[in-house]
């Protein structure tokens, strides 16, 4: 089974650490997530995603392994970079979800304010009997069937 390690921000344990909370920013701390970075790497990690950590700390892990490094908050020195699609896109507009995109996160759309609309537009020709009607029910029985 290929596995991909996870150092720095774990999303499982945001709870835990209080919110999206930056690791890695004292030498100390840095040099922990190096050497876990090195234990995944020798446990068969074929790679290693670098969540929220200082982009010299990033640029520095990637540097001393072996196997590429995917940055998420982690600056350019990464071996490649990845974003979670439902933030870059704005994919959620509820006013609670703004508060929790990451500071690392730049937006490339807002189309959740499309969906919300479009959703809304749904429902709203769904209850008043508009949706599907005749033009999008195009499904008949031949007539000597009826």
């Amino acid at each position: 089974v290929a596995v991909m390690g996870h150092v720095g921000l774990t999303p499982q344990a945001i709870s835990v650490i209080g919110g999206f909370r930056a690791q890695g920013r004292t030498a100390v701390r840095a040099r922990a997530l190096l050497d876990e970075a090195l234990r995944l790497q020798d446990a068969g990690c074929f790679s290693i995603v670098l969540e929220c950590v200082p982009a010299n700390v990033a640029a520095a892990i990637t540097d001393t392994l072996e196997i590429p490094t995917i940055g998420i908050g982690a600056g350019g020195g990464t071996s490649g970079q990845v974003l979670v699609f439902h933030d870059m896109l704005g994919m959620l507009s509820h006013p609670h979800h703004e508060q929790f995109v990451p500071k690392f996160c730049k937006k490339y759309a807002q189309v959740g304010h499309a969906i919300q609309e479009g959703l809304q537009e749904y429902k709203n020709d769904v209850e008043s009997g508009v949706f599907p009607g005749d033009d999008y029910s195009p499904y008949v029985m031949s007539e000597g069937e009826k």
